[in-house]
């Protein structure tokens, strides 16, 4: 029988995810896997499918349940175990799979858990391949294989050794200098997959490390998204041990936050920020792409340094479909996920932690003074409960309620007013049931202003 998806299940670019025994169960996680598996060889794709997980305490059950429905239909799986997001990414595409499926929920809270899925080059499904997948669940039954026919199972235990080798070979780090610096890092995992690599990166970095929760059990002591409203205790290890910045990743490691030397969060912006320096430091020009909600902070140091600046709709396999059709150097999101195309086209917390490095070393500064280089400005994010279909209205009620800005349409709807230094972003989460209403400006008074006029008649249209 086709697969019949849950209304509660977010179904988009950033996975299916829902709310553990609520709309996400292991029968559902079986069906969905064993479509996926019939699904890439229809599409001509019939290697082996990468598995892995994040640290949930959901996250052995639904893997257990993704790899019976892909052996189910013949297909060969290769677990990583866990491990994070972007190594499973770079394992499966190094190897040729057909395919990945990583079980993550990246930020989201304890309760939540999700299937993300890649195809070939390890690279997650755009909106198209997601909805001929999509259409593949409702009409085509997965045919399941024979005793002899099922598919193989085998580990992969150096997946992530790998991953810190790949990075430590890249031309824009100087290992032995790093070394030789021996930065003093406050690192928080908040207990997720980030415990099983950030440590021995740093290590293999010539760091000090002081750890906390870095334990990969899956319970989160905070809400586990690396926002700067979350990182008081990492800012104040940074501080008790005299650490020179902090390193925030999510549960997944494909996002990375900074805290510096006074325990103070700089913002996620600041990551990718600060990587695009380093990499156009380096190659003096060449097109940097960022999705619609990333700091302008971005676009002035990609300026400074020659390069051009691209915007995206939000989400990372959109910013890498665009990197690869720009041929950029370096992008990401605004979030703290940095995408470097000559390792691949993830976003990786764990690369952006050694760039980030490299860039404090290169210049022999600290973090706050590596910052304060560019123009400082504040971001706001809200979220409102909003129907959906009550959007569109909330958008041109904007259009006409905010004049005088440039506006794109692309992703939801963003107001540009590039003299003031000021945008509005407004669109539907794809990861939960709320619209977010994002604005930045030179004052933290002035970001505020903006997400509540905004917020305030997007309330109004949807009444």
């Amino acid at each position: 029988m086709s697969v019949s998806l849950p209304r509660e299940l977010m179904v988009g670019v950033s996975g299916l995810r829902g709310r553990v025994g609520s709309c996400l169960t292991p029968e559902l996680v079986t069906s969905i896997s064993a479509a996926f598996g019939a699904f890439l060889r229809s599409e001509g794709s019939d290697g082996p499918v990468y598995l892995g997980r994040d640290s949930r305490t959901s996250g052995r059950m639904l893997s257990d349940a993704a790899r019976a429905g892909l052996v189910s239909t013949g297909t060969d799986v290769i677990e990583a175990g866990l491990v994070p997001t972007p190594t499973i990414l770079l394992a499966a595409r190094d190897a040729g799979a057909s395919g990945a499926v990583a079980v993550t929920a990246s930020h989201n809270p304890a309760e939540w858990n999700a299937l993300k899925l890649a195809g070939p080059q390890g690279r997650f499904l755009d909106a198209r391949e997601m909805t001929r997948f999509r259409r593949f669940l409702a009409g085509t039954p997965a045919r399941r294989a024979g005793w002899d026919r099922l598919g193989s199972v085998r580990e992969d235990p150096a997946a992530v050794d790998r991953h810190i080798r790949r990075i430590l070979e890249l031309p824009y780090l100087d290992v032995e200098r790093l070394r030789a610096r021996r930065f003093r890092v406050a690192l928080d995992c908040v207990r997720g997959a980030g415990g099983v690599i950030m440590p021995e990166l740093l290590a293999e970095l010539g760091c000090v490390v002081s750890g906390m929760e870095t334990e990969p059990d899956g319970r989160f002591p905070r809400d586990p998204e690396p926002a700067a409203a979350n990182l008081g205790g990492l800012g104040r290890l940074v501080r008790d041990s005299g650490s020179d910045l902090g390193l925030a990743v999510d549960p997944d490691v494909d996002r990375l936050s900074l805290v510096d030397s006074h325990g103070e969060p700089l913002g996620e912006d600041l990551t990718l920020a600060l990587c695009v320096a380093l990499v156009l430091g380096r190659r003096r020009g060449g097109a940097v792409v960022a999705n619609l909600s990333t700091s302008r902070v971005v676009e002035d140091v990609a300026e400074a340094l020659g390069g051009r600046m691209i915007r995206a709709p939000v989400g990372e396999v959109n910013v890498s479909r665009r990197m690869e059709k720009a041929g950029a150097v370096v992008g990401g999101e605004g979030n703290g996920g940095v995408i470097l195309p000559e390792l691949h086209l993830t976003r990786d917390g764990v690369l952006a932690s050694a760039l980030l490095l490299e860039h404090l070393a290169e210049e022999d500064t600290g973090l706050a003074e590596a910052a304060a280089r560019w123009p400082a400005y504040t971001i706001v994010k809200e979220k409102l409960a909003l129907p959906r279909d009550r959007v569109g209205a909330g958008y041109r009620a904007i259009v006409s309620g905010l004049r005088g800005g440039e506006e794109d349409t692309t992703d939801g709807l963003r107001v540009d007013w590039p003299t003031r230094g000021e945008w509005i972003h407004v669109r539907p989460s794809g990861t939960e049931p709320v619209v977010r209403v994002i604005g930045e400006a030179r004052s933290g008074a002035r970001a505020e202003e903006l997400v509540a006029r905004a917020g305030a008649i997007l309330a109004a249209a949807g009444d």
